[in-house]
């Protein structure tokens, strides 16, 4: 079959969103409280920050506004995976169902094919939110800002999603092995919360498995350390991007291997 160009995938991505965007909207009150939903949410952490440090002037050398950079950081990165790969909380449902059969014979890529199909538009509140938190922590810490710096930040939360993006497609492909999936994925969404932290609080056990087990260190703590304290950056700062291009090739490996093994539910 011969390999289609960037160009195909974005046109079609383009109708294809255009078309899930149309039916979410006519929904107009759920998407609504949704989206209040969310911003509660992250409103609620941001207060969790505040009541914190009314005791504590500084955890472990951070202080409340790098700690709240981190939390906006974390959100900014986390927001692609909820916008564009939400749909992997429905694969176990289609897998065993036998509806994921469908994906199979369209003459694109199946898992681009897969994801493109939902477009959780309420992420984009988080991304507001986190952006928001981002420019006031950084006003507030009186960081510099030139255009390398703005280069540097798209950078490095770009490939900090990629972490989480490849935590959640490995997690979401148990599926097509794993019975009760859902709880592998509830797993790695609970390991997220605490991308926001410094690893530095933790002790020497939970610092290796958020760095090389459970990469969770890589979403917030060591890309934004680049930004946040540039005279003392560590060396897995700067191969962030590196070890999530990594993990998220190899994460599209394992779901498309799982997604190719399928062979519908046998019934």
């Amino acid at each position: 079959m011969k390999r289609k160009s960037l160009g195909f995938y974005l046109q079609i991505y383009c109708k294809i969103l255009a078309q899930d965007l149309k039916s979410k909207m006519s929904y107009r009150a759920d998407f609504v409280i949704s989206m209040i939903g969310m911003i509660f949410t992250n409103i609620a952490g941001f207060v969790s920050f505040w009541i914190l440090f009314r005791n504590f002037p500084s955890i472990n050398g951070w202080s409340y506004y790098e700690m709240l950079f981190l939390y906006g950081f974390s959100l900014v990165s986390l927001t692609p995976v909820q916008c564009f790969f939400d749909n992997n909380w429905s694969l176990r449902m289609y897998v065993y169902s036998g509806d994921f059969i469908k994906y199979c014979f369209r003459p694109i890529n199946l898992f681009f094919y897969y994801q493109s199909e939902v477009f959780d538009i309420k992420g984009l509140g988080q991304f507001a939110f986190g952006i928001g938190t981002l420019i006031y922590s950084w006003n507030k810490l009186g960081l510099g800002f030139t255009p390398l710096i703005l280069l540097k930040m798209i950078v490095f939360l770009i490939t900090a999603s990629l972490i989480m993006i490849a935590l959640q497609n490995a997690s979401a492909a148990t599926c097509f092995w794993i019975q009760n999936s859902f709880y592998v994925m509830d797993l790695v969404l609970k390991f997220k919360d605490y991308a926001k932290y410094p690893i530095t609080i933790f002790n020497s056990v939970f610092r290796f498995i958020f760095t090389f087990v459970m990469p969770i260190a890589f979403i917030a703590y060591y890309p934004s350390l680049v930004i946040l304290r540039p005279d003392d950056i560590p060396i897995l700062s700067w191969l962030s991007p590196l070890i999530g291009c990594l993990f998220f090739g190899l994460s599209y490996k394992f779901w498309m291997y799982g997604a190719m093994k399928y062979s519908g539910t046998g019934s």
